[in-house]
């Protein structure tokens, strides 16, 4: 892990020491470098242009105010989109109102809507091999959105306007922390800590950044759910056993001794490594140039200079007379011959087809690359001119 250029370092500073001491463990206030580091992924315009113009839909928004969440049917109208009717639709005038009579607004999903966003998110997903999801919330002056809660997830709260007053119960200790979050601070809350915020005299923005870590108890499930299907525990209890319950005691005791023992044989790595598939394989892939690519498939030779997209996860994995190349939404499997050139691509940040002139000839790397394109493992580096 490169700490130094990291999406987590971007976020704590020191990004191997947030994972040896505080990740998971204790909640953590990281002042800002600069008031304005975080400028890029979320502002008051930003917000501004995203209610006004982004035509959004519940739930994508909610308003929420002391503690409750604002009826959708307050805060959306119906209009038709093509021929269909829908009634989810934001009412913009609505939602202003409602923002100047304390409600705070809720912009939820944004690791999928907006750019900046789900390129951070993107990013920190990958380097901590756990979900990541993000929501915004913009507050009025002197008011407060959620009361006193606890989140099942893991938080990084980054304020990007305003100032924000937190009050925090870390686990285990007796006095709340009592905090104000400025431009650039960021607030680490893990999973099930109990908090709430408010605004003073000036308005609030904040991203909240979730982390839906897997936990061992999610890995255990997974051990004993395979065990049990090595047990015979499916058989009916007898009729009237809840008469004498104790009389079956032996038939369970037996049932279970037999579950121990295959949980003591049970595959720990088996359930690491389909755990880590699920991971890999239901991540949303950054397709943005996907249809430029499309475009631009049949002018493709083997000076076109490609890029291997950010953030693909993707894995070659050898199977019985083929290989797979694990993308971020599917499998492709390809020819068993293909195995060095597709690890060669993956390990790669960019490449030309000539590149790969030693392992196929030129008609067979020009397919393949027009392949990977078109699967969104490659997209072409439009950049390259103005590097070199």
């Amino acid at each position: 892990m490169t700490t130094s250029t990291s999406s987590l370092a971007r976020l704590v500073g020191d990004a191997r020491a947030f994972l040896d001491d505080v990740f998971g463990k204790a909640p953590l206030h990281i002042p800002a470098g600069a008031p304005d580091v975080f400028d890029d992924l979320l502002g008051l315009d930003h917000v501004d242009d995203i209610v006004a113009t982004a035509g959004l839909r519940a739930p994508s928004f909610r308003l929420v105010k002391d503690g409750a969440t604002v009826p959708s049917s307050r805060v959306t109208r119906r209009v038709r989109i093509g021929s269909r009717p829908v009634d989810d639709l934001a009412d913009v005038a609505a939602v202003h109102a409602a923002f100047a009579d304390g409600a705070s607004v809720v912009l939820q999903g944004l690791h999928r809507s907006w750019r900046p966003v789900a390129e951070l998110c993107r990013a920190l997903e990958a380097e901590l091999t756990h979900p990541v999801q993000a929501n915004a919330y913009l507050t009025p002056p002197v008011a407060q959105g959620l009361h006193l809660h606890e989140d099942p997830h893991d938080v990084f709260a980054v304020q990007t306007h305003g100032v924000k007053r937190w009050v925090v119960h870390p686990p285990g200790q007796d006095e709340p922390w009592d905090l104000e979050l400025k431009p650039g601070d960021v607030l680490y809350l893990p999973a099930g800590t109990r908090h709430a915020a408010q605004t003073v005299e000036l308005p609030s923005l904040h991203l909240t950044i979730g982390v839906r870590t897997m936990r061992w108890s999610t890995l255990a499930r997974r051990v004993f759910d395979r065990a049990l299907t090595e047990v015979d525990l499916d058989a009916t209890v007898p009729a009237g056993w809840a008469n004498e319950p104790t009389a079956h005691r032996e038939q369970l005791a037996a049932g279970l001794e037999a579950l121990a023992d295959a949980l003591r044989a049970g595959d720990a790595e088996a359930a690491l490594t389909d755990a880590a598939e699920d991971f890999w394989t239901n991540r949303v892939p950054d397709r943005r140039g996907g249809l430029r690519d499309l475009l631009a498939l049949d002018e493709l030779d083997d000076l076109t200079p490609l890029r291997v997209r950010a953030g693909t996860g993707a894995r070659v994995v050898a199977a019985a007379d083929a290989v797979e190349l694990v993308l971020a939404d599917r499998r492709l499997r390809l020819p068993a011959a293909l195995s060095d050139t597709l690890g060669r691509i993956v390990a790669q940040d960019r490449l030309r087809p000539v590149d790969l002139d030693d392992q196929l000839d030129e008609g067979s790397r020009l397919v393949l690359c027009r392949r990977l394109v078109r699967e969104g493992l490659l997209t072409l580096d439009r950049g390259a001119e103005d590097r070199a």
